[in-house]
């Protein structure tokens, strides 16, 4: 029973931070003459500091890391956050604002073939299914941005996609490798994990700082940050390096502990769901009949792919490793206190 029930935690998180990672798609349009890369300085920094406190008041877990907790953690914070959102950046200028999204919309698919791969827990013709009803899901809801007027917007289609299929790589890399380290570290709490990664991500973010002014990337030095002018960046700003940063990535590594990288991946299709009906709200229009039938299919495979790993909860725990591997994460100091 208790297993379920945190089986069942461990969807409804996934889930929630596919929400609060959803809230990313309208930031484009609430942040004024600023540009995204001021919007991620703000929200990197705001989340690590915050994170930071947050290690601060758990210092006496803290403690009890090791100097390659630290290593990993930043690691992760640097692919799966500061280099997944160079790349996605990068797709968005030169592929477009609406294609790169698109592209994206890969991820769960391509991270529940790996996740499987890498842990095989449900039977690739249950799996491959529900693969193809959110692959088909996802085309028809991200059909319409690959028309003229899009491409216009596009500077370099080719490049832009590139970059967009390394964004695809790095958060499927980020996936299955935060997965994997949370399975070296059994004992470990989601909040210090997650805060791990942020300060980690927020560190990086600074030391690449000089690189974005020499480039010009940044509206920041020009437009000031005096509230009458920088209110939005710094309301959404704050409101997402709460929500998306710190909820959203708990949220994951509270899922990653408690399900199948495999399910994960398919739940995190909610957020294309989620994106779609907040564009639209942005947009001030109701969906198009394909978009609505493909919102329709990718909440049908979201349910089709709970169902299919239903009676699973017991076999798992996470990704295999050695035995003494696992043995060695407590010797070393690294199981804190559990939730």
């Amino acid at each position: 029973m208790f297993v379920r029930y945190s089986y069942l935690l461990g969807i409804l998180a996934a889930l929630f931070a596919a929400f609060a990672w959803s809230l990313n798609f309208v930031v484009p349009f609430v942040i004024d003459a600023y540009s995204i890369f001021d919007f991620a300085l703000i929200r990197f920094v705001i989340a690590s500091v915050l994170a930071a406190l947050f290690l601060i008041w758990r210092r006496g877990d803290v403690k009890r890391l090791k100097s390659k907790d630290y290593l990993v953690a930043f690691y992760l914070g640097l692919i799966g956050y500061l280099a997944y959102f160079l790349t996605v950046a990068g797709a968005a200028i030169y592929a477009g604002p609406v294609i790169a999204p698109a592209s994206l919309g890969l991820v769960p698919v391509v991270l529940a073939i790996v996740g499987n791969l890498s842990r095989k827990t449900v039977s690739w013709q249950a799996l491959s299914f529900s693969i193809l009803v959110t692959a088909i899901g996802l085309v028809l809801v991200n059909l319409s941005v690959f028309d003229a007027a899009s491409m216009a917007t596009a500077q370099s289609p080719v490049l832009g996609i590139l970059l967009a299929v390394g964004a695809v790589g790095l958060w499927t890399w980020f996936g299955v490798a935060n997965q994997q380290a949370l399975a070296e570290r059994p004992g470990m709490n989601a909040g210090i994990w997650t805060a791990l990664i942020l300060v980690g991500s927020g560190f990086e973010m600074l030391l690449l700082m000089p690189v974005g002014l020499a480039l010009g990337v940044f509206s920041i030095p020009e437009l000031g940050l005096s509230w009458g002018t920088a209110a939005p960046l710094l309301f959404w700003g704050t409101l997402l390096a709460f929500f998306a940063s710190i909820g959203g990535a708990w949220a994951w590594t509270f899922a990653s502990q408690r399900i199948p990288v495999a399910l994960s991946a398919q739940l995190l299709v909610s957020e294309t769901v989620f994106g779609t009906i907040f564009g639209l709200g942005v947009h001030g229009r109701f969906p198009t009949n394909v978009e609505l039938v493909g919102i329709i299919i990718l909440t049908a495979g979201v349910l089709m792919t709970i169902r299919i790993f239903q009676g699973t909860e017991t076999t798992f725990s996470a990704p295999a490793i050695p035995a003494d591997t696992r043995n060695a994460s407590y010797r070393s100091g690294t199981s804190v206190h559990p939730r």
